[in-house]
């Protein structure tokens, strides 16, 4: 009998965190009442109808093959975007060579650290990563047959870059960084981004500022950005820049995000996604032109998670004490035992949410997401409400107490 031969980098990938969730409540019966779902980062927000029109008004696009640089005009719309968001100087960003339409953020992020790492020269690469992390850097770097370097989230939310040691940024090919970050919620500020750039050009890797979330914020100061904080440089050397319209726009169906920065690197990674067939199609291109353009909807969403913050304080209370996050749309508790708390919520009440240790790795001696749950308010309003008073209703029965590690 023939074996067939599979790629064995294959066999170092963790499972996702969402089939570890099903394994988790496999067996389970929970309460004969609707699920109230924590437990994904899908917005559930209505579609702009800006974009749906777009989308209806441009569908004799089926007719075209797209091109992975995208229509110059979406790229137009994407630079102009970034300019104003990032007071960059005009024609700081060039949509000819430093901006390319994604199919999401999550899609770029992957394909870039094959482009990246294949050919790298640096022996015993290194690909750095927050901890807890979105788990689509750590595969990228296995599949690319580098070594993920975790790096552990303190009380601040983000790692503290400036203790890893040298010998460590010498070995760096690739670094994530994630703001706002997934999950906590917690921004670089620009001083922290100006620094690792000026590490990315000293140890000469590729800084991947996964930024999905930037448009998301509590108040009125937008997260500083490393379009930014590269503008202050002067130059956009060794920086990418990676966002979507998933979070921004409550388009996650839409699969549309762009990738800007450093033009040298932004060429031969059009070279790779030719052959990768990465191309958005040409309707999608067009609905992201309109959600790039306006701000009314994004103004809308912003207010909507605000308020639905403000419920889930009010709801939980001192049962379950969280901060407010500077940005996105997670709460981040500390529970106990994770994976307990989930296991229980879910056969009381009905409501499934996130063991935060399918988000981050034990390294270093730290695993700093064992005792957190992830907690996503993307549903409508009415919705996160049902789910946070169940919440409730099950801590008056289950004191926080009862998961300790």
């Amino acid at each position: 009998m023939t074996t067939t031969i599979m790629n064995p980098l294959l066999d170092t990938l963790q499972a996702y965190p969402f089939e570890r969730l099903r394994n988790l409540l496999a067996g389970i019966t929970p309460p004969e009442q609707t699920l109230i779902d924590f437990s994904i980062g899908e917005p559930r927000h209505p579609a702009p109808a800006i974009v749906s029109e777009a989308i209806t008004a441009h569908l004799h696009g089926f007719t075209e093959y797209p091109k992975v640089l995208g229509d110059l005009r979406l790229r137009q719309a994407i630079a102009q975007w970034a300019t104003q968001r990032f007071h960059l100087s005009a024609g700081f960003l060039n949509p000819e060579t430093q901006v390319i339409p994604a199919n999401g953020s999550r899609e770029a992020l992957f394909s870039i650290a094959q482009a990246v790492l294949s050919a790298c020269a640096k022996p015993q690469a290194l690909v750095l990563l927050p901890n807890p992390f979105y788990q689509i850097y750590e595969g990228a770097a296995l599949l690319a047959g580098a070594e993920p370097y975790y790096l552990n989230c303190g009380e601040s939310g983000q790692p503290n870059f400036q203790e890893i040691d040298e010998a460590v940024w010498s070995r760096c090919a690739l670094l994530y960084i994630n703001s706002p970050h997934n999950p906590t919620g917690a921004t670089l500020p620009l001083e922290t981004l100006r620094w690792l750039i000026d590490k990315s050009r000293q140890h000469g890797f590729v800084l991947a500022a996964d930024e999905c979330y930037s448009e998301l914020y509590i108040g009125n100061e937008a997260p500083a950005g490393i379009l930014e904080a590269a503008a202050q440089t002067g130059s956009l050397s060794n920086v990418l820049a990676f966002h979507s319209l998933s979070k921004r726009s409550s388009i996650p169906g839409a699969r549309s995000g762009f990738v800007a920065g450093d033009p040298d690197i932004l060429k031969a990674f059009v070279l790779y996604r030719t052959y990768l067939g990465a191309a958005m199609p040409p309707f999608i291109q067009a609905a992201s032109i309109s959600a790039w353009q306006d701000e009314t909807h994004v103004v809308q969403t912003r207010a909507s998670y605000t308020e639905k913050f403000a419920a889930a304080q009010t709801i939980l209370g001192e049962l379950l004490p969280f901060d407010i996050p500077a940005g996105g749309f997670y709460l981040w508790p500390q529970v106990g035992n994770g994976e307990a708390f989930v296991k229980a919520l879910y056969a009381a009440e009905h409501v499934r949410c996130l063991p935060g240790a399918y988000l981050s790795r034990d390294a270093q001696g730290c695993h700093p997401g064992q005792e957190r749950v992830r907690i996503a308010l993307v549903g409508s309003h009415e919705d996160c409400v049902e789910g946070l008073q169940r919440i409730r209703h099950f801590l008056e029965n289950h004191p926080l107490s009862s998961f300790s590690i």
